[in-house]
This record gives structure tokens, C-alpha cells and sequence, in this order.
């Protein structure tokens, strides 16, 4: 079970903040959100990520950064429409931006070696060998240099991409570098994008459920209030009071982490909070 969850479009969980950008293109249309679009920021840190995020004068934005450490900062809610796509394309598909959730992880992107052993970004900071990733960009044919992600950024960024799947009935993940692949390169190959996809593709496939064989069953709330929605995801309006811890509810049907209960009235719940 992920450490985070999502409450009325915002992130809660371990080393969470929130700063809000200005930089927004309104709400998602209803059931639009259905894709993770995973990004490096190519610069120096959180912090400076953050301040380019949040500038006016900057037509860019994202909804999260995690750092190297695993923190996270939100800086658009889930339910609203972040600058961080550009001109972008997938499966049929154009600017990504209407469709999707950023993330941008804190991480310098390319490097070139110096030939004394370390390795400069684009900024002109040095790295040692120790914190350098060589491999073959999926849009490449020749090994380049990476700046590597750190194991506590990529467990964070994990964890929240499962709990934004969950939330919402996400079913993509991609990389900026494969929506515009002529322009971009993140995250590039030190980040497991391949693996994170196998992982949310494993667990969607355990979670899944026959509803045409599916048995009833009878658990109880283990939050101490539950969001009950008039569908299978976050973005779904609440039909009734929060339930309460303890509540005892009948589970109708399963779809993507998400359970039909019935109690006075039916609904939609997060499955992960019934016991």
C-alpha cells in the first residue's frame, strides 16, 4: 500500500508541502485526467525548480516535484490543468497538457564528461562518477551520460504514481521524451520508466476483478472518514456524508482500486480503506 493518498485533488503523505502556481489552464474537463506524464526539471534543485514553476512570467507549471531526498511539493491540484506538456502528442491524442498529471523530478538530465573524471551539466555543475548513469535513451542508439536519480526520489515517485492511479483510474504513464519525442529527452534512461509501468500493470492485473463472476462481499471502513463517489476515481462527485471508521459496507463490484459499496445508499470507494 502507497504512503500517500489523494484528498479533495491534493497530495497527503510523508514530506508533503503545497505552494501554489498561477501558472493553470482551468479544470480538467470530467474524466480527462488518465495520464502520468513523468519529467526531470534539468536544473539545480528543488528550490529553483520550483521558483521557475510558480513564476508568472513563465508559461510553465507542473503539478508535483519530488526532490532527491523523496520530499514532493505540489504546486497545481490534480484537478486542474498544468503547463508542463507543451507541444505534445500520444496515441492519436495532441497537447497532453488537457489530458495529464506532471511530475518533474529534481535532476540535472544530461551530462558531458570533462575528461578529468567528472561529468558538468548544462549549468556547468561537476558530478562524480558515483552519481552518474550511462546507458542508451530509448530515442538513441549510442550510450550518453546521465545525471542518476536517487533510490528515495524513485520509491517516492513510485508510490505517489500508484495513489494517483488509484485515485483517479489512471491507466497511462509515459515519459516527456516519448509525447515529444523530437523536442525532449526526459526523463531519460537513469529513470525506470519501463519498470514503474510493469509495476502498475501487476498490480492493476492482481486488483482486477471478473464483475460478471464477482461474489459480494461484506468488510468495513478502516479510515476514519471515507469519500464515497458517484464513480471509480477522485475525480467523481461525493454523493453522501463521509463514512465513518468502522462503518460495515457490502462490496458489490472492483474496478482499478476502487470498490462499489452498498450501505443505506451505493457508491464508490478507495478499496485500500476497506478491511
Amino acid at each position: 500500500m502507497s504512503d500517500y493518498q489523494v484528498e479533495d485533488n491534493k497530495l497527503v503523505g510523508p514530506s508533503v508541502t503545497f505552494e501554489s502556481s498561477p501558472n493553470t489552464g482551468g479544470r480538467f474537463a470530467a474524466g480527462q485526467a488518465d495520464t502520468l506524464v513523468i519529467h526531470f526539471t534539468a536544473g539545480s534543485s528543488v528550490e529553483s525548480a520550483v521558483r521557475t514553476l510558480c513564476d508568472p512570467d513563465n508559461s510553465v507549471s507542473a503539478h508535483l516535484v519530488i526532490g532527491r531526498d523523496g520530499a514532493i511539493v505540489q504546486l497545481v491540484p490534480f484537478d486542474m490543468v498544468a503547463w508542463h506538456a507543451g507541444k505534445s502528442s500520444w496515441q492519436g491524442r495532441s497537447g497532453l497538457n488537457r489530458f495529464s498529471i506532471g511530475i518533474e523530478l529534481d535532476n540535472a538530465g544530461e551530462l558531458t564528461p570533462n575528461g578529468q573524471g567528472q561529468f558538468l551539466s548544462w549549468f556547468n555543475r561537476a558530478y562524480s562518477g558515483e552519481d552518474v548513469f550511462c546507458g542508451v535513451h530509448r530515442n538513441q542508439k549510442t550510450e550518453t551520460y546521465w545525471h542518476a536519480y536517487t533510490e528515495e526520489q524513485i520509491k517516492a515517485t513510485f508510490a505517489v504514481c500508484q495513489s494517483l492511479c488509484n485515485a483517479y483510474g489512471i491507466d497511462t504513464i509515459v515519459g516527456h521524451e516519448e509525447i515529444s519525442p523530437k523536442r525532449k529527452v526526459d526523463p531519460g534512461p537513469a529513470f525506470p520508466l519501463d519498470k514503474l509501468r510493469a509495476m502498475l500493470d501487476k498490480e492493476r492485473a492482481d486488483d482486477g476483478q471478473d464483475d460478471s463472476v464477482f461474489e459480494a462481499t461484506s468488510k468495513l471502513v478502516n479510515a476514519s472518514r471515507l469519500n464515497v463517489r458517484e464513480g471509480p476515481g477522485a475525480q467523481f462527485d461525493k454523493v453522501t456524508e463521509p463514512l465513518s471508521l468502522g462503518t460495515n459496507v457490502k462490496v458489490l463490484q472492483q474496478k482499478q482500486g476502487w470498490s462499489q459499496v452498498e450501505f443505506t445508499l451505493k457508491g464508490w470507494v478507495s478499496s485500500k480503506y476497506l478491511t
